[in-house]
């Protein structure tokens, strides 16, 4: 953190917005010795509801037990030293509770010490001017020392955690020079009470101690030093010391600097070598010339970058990078001025590298830090599946914040935007598709290879089986971040990116006014900020009302209705969709001839929020069902009806047949070829208005399909997609009528929890 401890402290309590609570406090405590014999003469104690002195002859609680002097009464316990020096140590406490509940979550502890010289002219100050740099202190035991600090001089105590801090205080000799106002301590090893190493008589035998808490050398076997070698040390040695590290430590960066200018020269050298065998390259075959181009990163003849084949190590990427893309390095990552797109608030997009692998760059104003930083948070909860932008790190500069992102092709709307403009227009043929591609050249050219086996629409308007799991895509991974309790709150095709892969792939981005829901939390609460994209929201959203999981559930049924439509919103043009939606005007003419999508974007555009479905429930809706399942479903349900025949005025059959007029649209033998009537006639009667019947009639022709004359399979088609698509081409509201049915009186029933939990 950019504060001290003591002015974090000072701004304490801090509550945060899930309720967590950051408590601190601040105690002092002082001990006063004889400069010269250590005796504990008294100690100060500050807490926030006391203060209080103790004096040598006073029992104390304080962390450590005072000596006590055992010598004659005579010796007055009140007579004042003629130097003392003064212990202060200031204890600083970090308490972290969680949210709503008393629980510690961590705390932390940190210790400040200060020592001060007091002096007999002025024992109260320590501000005042100092005689001399040095003290010349003679205790009684006729031992001579310098104390290293000035009369009235006030210096840091600082601990250094080093195994060698003895090596200093071993050595003979007096001090030339005290340098600097510090003080050393031991490392802080564990105490040791009650040991033979923490009870020592000095020579003079003036006192004892007991139970006197020391600090233990760092190895436990050592013996305590002796106080002869302690107070007298070699300083010139301990200079000399010093001296060697830092010329070891000099030598090193020399040798490593001249180390990387070398291999910089040989890098730059092997460049300049490629450049003519390039050249004569191109007159020798056009293969080896596409092979030189594609390796132009200076790697091998496959394109792959050569690595040192002592180390196994790569070579500096981003070096590399450097020569074929203008930019500049920060920290790990490359970026370049190219621009890849651009988001509000200054946010842009650029091309870029990150340890090697290509990223996208998403660059955002430094004054907005909170978004990238809450962005970066819901990443890493998140991006480990496969359906959410990866994040591979984060850099900083004066002005902006640079997140380095997974690098996919182009967004969900470039993609339906270039397919419906190039494959949707009346008249448009695939001959003269090219030429209205040309304003997507990037997503063109980030596809190029696949493009020509990508068809997103069926002749009959049905989305394909690549557009059907682009969509499942997208509900997979929103059923990720709710279960990881984040609403991503912008959902939108331009926050879709689509990723080249074995097929194509759909990945979330763009989390940056994303929230997380904590601990029990279902709901953001009112006026919440952040509010999405204009015409994407849901009415909620727009209200200023209580949001919860379904704004995303909204904003996924304009986005699924965007894909299926080439482009279209169910409530309008940009102008009105806000406007529409608060309202409750929405318009689903464009998908009428697709009944499961109608009953999908029903449900969820409802303006109602409770009444949206789960995104688990989307992801299992029968729009994404294909032919084998969609067959299937009808196979088991003509299974599970041909049990009501037992029933007397079974409910179920009785409202599956009353779905009749809708599912089937008058009676279902008047829709198929004389020669299936006549084949399906020859075993038994059916009721050509009833909807059991014709369920009979799917499930005896599946099961026997072999059976069948070759007049009659090429008449239904191969299973299972020519077989689904004859009778949905002839029935298209049978399947979601008996669904529903089925749903409501079945879904409980273990046959019907495959096709809820698939």
């Amino acid at each position: 953190m950019d504060v001290s401890i003591e002015e974090f402290i000072r701004i304490m309590p801090h509550v945060s917005e899930d309720g967590g609570v950051i408590l601190g406090s601040k105690t002092t405590t002082a001990f006063v010795v004889d400069a010269n014999t250590g005796r504990l003469i008294r100690v100060h104690y500050s807490s926030p509801d006391t203060t209080h002195t103790s004096s040598s002859n006073e029992s104390s609680n304080s962390i450590i037990q005072k000596a006590i002097v055992k010598q004659e009464k005579s010796d007055a316990v009140d007579e004042k030293p003629d130097k003392q020096l003064s212990f202060t140590r200031t204890d600083y406490l970090l308490t972290s509770f969680a949210a709503n509940s008393d629980k510690v979550l961590w705390n932390v502890t940190v210790a400040e010490i200060d020592v001060a010289l007091l002096c007999q002219e002025n024992p109260n100050s320590i501000t005042g001017p100092s005689r001399s740099l040095h003290n010349d202190l003679r205790s009684k035991s006729s031992v001579n020392f310098d104390m290293p600090l000035s009369c009235q001089s006030k210096a840091a105590v600082h601990r250094l955690r080093s195994p060698h801090i003895w090596d200093y205080f071993k050595t003979n000799g007096r001090p030339s020079e005290y340098r600097a106002p510090m003080l050393l301590l031991p490392p802080n090893e564990p105490l040791l009470p009650n040991s033979d190493k923490s009870r020592k008589s000095y020579p003079n035998n003036d006192f004892e101690t007991q139970t006197v808490f020391s600090l233990s050398s760092p190895d436990q076997n050592a013996q305590i030093p002796d106080p002869q070698d302690v107070r007298k040390p070699n300083y010139k040695v301990s200079v000399l010391a010093e001296g060697r590290i830092a010329f070891v430590i000099i030598s090193a960066l020399i040798v490593v600097i001249g180390f990387l200018m070398y291999r910089h020269h040989t890098l730059m050298v092997a460049m300049l070598r490629k450049q003519p065998d390039a050249m004569n390259a191109k007159s020798s075959s056009s293969r080896r010339k596409r092979h030189r181009k594609s390796g132009k990163n200076y790697g091998n003849e496959d394109g792959n970058l050569e690595v040192d084949s002592e180390k196994g190590s790569p070579l500096n990427f981003n070096h590399l990078i450097e020569c074929d893309m203008e930019g500049r390095s920060i920290g790990k990552l490359f970026v370049s001025n190219k621009e890849i797109a651009k988001g509000s608030n200054g946010t842009i997009v650029l091309e870029g590298k990150y340890e090697g692998r290509k990223v996208a760059v998403k660059r955002l104003v430094r004054a907005h830090h909170d978004v990238a930083f809450k962005e970066i948070q819901n990443l890493i909860a998140s991006d480990q599946h496969p359906n959410i932008v990866r994040w591979y790190g984060v850099e900083y500069d004066h002005d902006f914040v640079y997140l380095s992102l997974e690098r996919c092709s182009c967004s969900l709307y470039d993609l339906i935007q270039m397919y419906s403009e190039s494959f949707q227009k009346l008249g448009c043929t695939e001959a003269q598709a090219p030429k209205a591609m040309t304003d997507y050249k990037g997503c063109l050219d980030s596809l190029n290879g696949v493009m020509h086996d990508i068809h997103l629409w069926r002749p009959n308007g049905y989305p394909s089986h690549i557009l059907l799991k682009l969509m499942r895509d997208i509900v997979s991974g929103l059923m990720h971040l709710h279960d990881l309790g984040i609403i991503h709150r912008d959902l939108k095709p331009h926050n879709v990116l689509i990723v080249k892969e074995k097929s194509l792939c759909g990945k979330l981005s763009d989390m940056g006014i994303s929230r997380r829901l904590v601990g029990d939390m279902s709901s953001l609460g009112h006026h919440t900020t952040g509010s999405g994209s204009s015409g994407w929201q849901a009415p909620e959203q727009l209200l200023l009302g209580r949001q919860t999981r379904a704004v995303d559930l909204f904003s996924l049924g304009c986005v699924l209705f965007f894909c299926i439509t080439c482009g279209k919103h169910p409530f309008g043009d940009h102008l009105e969709r806000d406007v529409n939606v608060a309202k409750n005007q929405v318009n689903l003419f464009l998908v009428e001839h697709i009944p499961e999508a109608v009953d999908l974007f029903y449900r969820l555009l409802n303006p109602l929020a409770e009444l949206r479905p789960k995104a688990s429930e989307v992801l299992h809706h029968p729009l994404f069902w294909n032919s084998e399942m969609r067959m299937s479903f009808l196979r088991d349900t003509s299974d599970r009806v041909e049990l009501e025949d037992r029933e007397v005025d079974s409910i179920i059959l009785r409202a599956l047949e009353s779905k009749g007029p809708v599912a089937l649209g008058g009676k279902w033998d008047e829709k198929m070829e004389p020669a299936f009537i006549t084949n399906i006639g020859r075993y038994r009667r059916y009721k050509y208005n009833g909807v059991r019947d014709l369920l009979r009639v799917i499930r005896n022709k599946l099961n026997h399909y072999r059976e069948l004359p070759k007049e009659i399979q090429t008449l239904l088609g191969s299973v299972p997609e020519g077989f689904d698509d004859y009778f949905a081409s002839r029935f298209p509201q049978l399947l979601m009528e008996v669904y529903n049915v089925m749903y409501h009186y079945c879904k409980q029933e273990e046959w019907f929890h495959k096709y809820l939990d698939h």
